[in-house]
Formats: structure tokens, sequence, C-alpha cells
């Protein structure tokens, strides 16, 4: 009895066979397949033929596309103040209020995290930013949730910086409830030094 593996069982009628190996006993042959196994007479098999392996080759990578020279290629925003740039834009803030924001509140540090829970370079609490639909913890989104967010209170307060500044900082529930900043020391030196830093370059 002989095994082999790979192969071609060529037969009598000149057709060839695919085969995992064949076994020969006597005038039988049977031939394992993927699919089962075939017995045929020794007398209608004509030889076997051993299977020539080829390596796969690896589909080759598609070429790259040369950079068109008039194209575009500044890479995105990415910095701190870029985040601000951008989101104060979209929502119409002043740049330099926001970046002020963000440098009080997180000094321009993504992975800043307040005693309180407060997360990211605006310092959005949890639940605000589950409320603003963002990740906290992703830079682009925390600074446009953030920046919404003050921008919210601006037209909540219509217009009015120190009232909306105090409610990013203790609450609207606090500001409404004093009816201005409320008196926490915290709160009314958050307020004040935005108020310092920005103003001098408020008129962007």
């Amino acid at each position: 009895m002989s095994l082999f593996a790979g192969e071609y069982a060529v037969l009598a009628s000149g057709s060839r066979l695919h085969i995992d190996h064949h076994e020969i006993g006597g005038a039988k042959v049977k031939l394992y397949t993927g699919d089962g196994t075939i017995e045929m007479k020794a007398s209608d098999i004509a030889g076997f033929e051993v299977e020539e392996y080829a390596p796969k080759q690896a589909a080759p990578a598609p070429p790259m596309n040369a950079p068109n020279p008039g194209e575009l290629t500044t890479p995105p925003a990415t910095s701190p103040q870029q985040l601000a740039d951008a989101a104060a834009e979209k929502y119409g803030l002043p740049r330099s209020l926001v970046r002020s924001v963000m440098k009080t509140e997180s000094a321009f540090r993504p992975q800043a995290v307040s005693p309180k829970g407060a997360i990211g370079l605006m310092q959005l609490m949890p639940a605000t930013a589950q409320t603003l639909g963002a990740d906290p913890h992703d830079p682009a989104q925390n600074v446009d949730a953030g920046t919404r967010y003050l921008r919210e209170l601006l037209e909540k307060y219509a217009g009015g910086l120190r009232h909306a500044l105090a409610a990013y900082n203790a609450g609207p529930g606090a500001v409404d409830k004093f009816h201005g900043v409320p008196p926490y020391p915290e709160t009314i030196d958050y307020v004040r030094k935005i108020e310092r830093d920005w103003k001098p370059a408020s008129t962007d």
C-alpha cells in the first residue's frame, strides 16, 4: 500500500482528477478528495502526477497617489489653541474668550482632571459631556462641546458674560439661585481671571 499527497489521478480516459492522496490495494485504488473517498479499479487509472506547489503571492499594494501640488496639504488642527480657535469660529465666539476659558479651566492640558471629576481641556463634567453627546476624553469633541455649552449659556443669560462664565463654573442652578455670580470664592476668582485675561485680546 502506498500513500501520496497533493496530486492528480490520471484516468485511463485521459481525464485528470485532483486528489489529496491515494491508496493502492491490489486491484482497487482509493482516491481521497476534500469531499470524501472514491474507489476505482486500478485498471481505470493510468497513473498519478504530483501536484507542483506554487506559493501564493501577496497581492501587490495599490499604488500611492502622488499629492496634487494644487491640493491643500495643511495638517488638521490639533493643538489646544487651534482647537479653541476652530470651535470659537464655529459657534461665533471670540477666539480669545474660548482660549481664556481653556487656559483657566485646564491650562491647555488635554489630560487634566479636576478633583470634582471635570475632564479635559475645558473641564467637562461627565454628565454634561453626556448631555452634549461628546466624549470628554477626546480633545476635539471636548472643546467643541465646551464651546457650544458656553454659547448656550451666553444665549440663556442674554449675552451676560459674567453670568455665563459663572454658570460654566458653578452651574446654571447656582447663578439662577443668586440672580448673578454666586458668592463662591472659586467662582468669583474664576470669572475675574477670565475677564482679566481675555479683555486685552478681545478685538479678534
